[in-house]
């Protein structure tokens, strides 16, 4: 690393692997055509049982200033993130799913742009390819509507009530800032998922910003986080709600009640959908506690 590069603020990559054995190399490699220069890597297995580990122990000789960390048994990305993200030493953190693709100029983008918009900024994200399991192009994560406006509308700044209403982050483009994490504790291991958790705890004192570009491709298969939400039985339903009761008790005003409750009834609906009916139950509380019942509501309360 030459001496200008050695100036730049340290990333540190947070490599998750688990059975990803089919598409670890393509990710791996990703993380060596980067074109910012000051990386630390920390290659997490979380107990594997499809041959990954010998993808990455032979990355790791390759590369001998990789870390590799391989737990003995599985713990679920949010304790295996964390146990990689306590070895880390970067200003700037991503945790990256090794199903996934970083493109080449990524992080000297993302770094440029925490520069730009300031110390208060915690997280910048950005667009996404979403790929198939071949590595072809599905669609982008933002698409134009009629009028021409981004779908899912983006949000920069101070955005607690936006992440409160809807879905508009991009997981796998997030780059985080070491102090926001910090502040966090980490990521919460008693949930099954992170995102949501860390857009609401995070959001409360620090600005997420856009960066409004393709930096990176999500994998779709039906192994990946993002498919097993939203069916019978889902197991992060219960780790939405404590999520959102979390956020109750960030909430400072009636807008972002209002903006929790927008959410609150989404995933009620959900549920519903879905036959998940003790998690049903509990959503129609917390939105009786944020007192926002309407008709549908009530009638998706008897209902279960």
């Amino acid at each position: 690393m030459s001496a200008a590069a050695a100036h730049l603020p340290l990333v540190s990559i947070v490599a998750l692997c688990h059975n990803h054995a089919r598409f670890l190399e393509t990710a791996l490699d990703s993380i060596l055509a980067q074109t910012y220069p000051n990386l630390e890597v920390i290659l997490v297995d979380d107990a594997s049982t499809d041959g990954s580990q010998a993808i990455l122990r032979r990355y790791a000789t390759a590369h001998p200033h990789w870390q590799l960390l391989l737990l003995p048994e599985n713990v679920g990305n949010c304790r295996a993130f964390n146990l990689g993200f306590r070895q880390s030493k970067g200003e700037f953190i991503v945790d990256f799913a090794t199903d996934d693709v970083l493109l080449p100029a990524r992080l000297s983008r993302q770094v440029r742009q925490f520069e730009q918009v300031g110390p208060r900024c915690g997280m910048v994200y950005s667009d996404a390819e979403l790929i198939d399991e071949a590595g072809r192009h599905v669609r982008n994560h933002f698409r134009p509507d009629a009028r021409g406006q981004l779908q899912p509308r983006p949000a920069s700044g101070l955005v607690f009530a936006e992440v409160l209403a809807r879905y508009f982050i991009s997981t796998p483009t997030m780059t985080m800032r070491r102090a926001t994490l910090e502040e966090l504790g980490g990521y919460d291991e008693t949930l099954a998922y992170e995102d949501f958790d860390f857009w609401v705890r995070a959001s409360r004192n620090w600005e997420f910003h856009l960066l409004p570009e393709v930096t990176t491709q999500k994998r779709l298969h039906p192994q990946s986080m993002s498919r097993k939400g939203y069916r019978p039985n889902d197991p992060y339903l219960a780790s939405t709600i404590r999520v959102c009761r979390k956020a109750l008790a960030l909430c400072r005003t009636g807008a972002e009640r209002a903006a929790l409750a927008r959410r609150v009834r989404w995933e009620l609906r959900q549920a519903v959908r879905h036959r998940n009916r003790p998690e049903a139950r509990e959503l129609y509380r917390l939105l009786r506690e944020l007192r926002a019942v309407g008709p549908l509501d009530w009638l998706l309360g008897l209902a279960c």
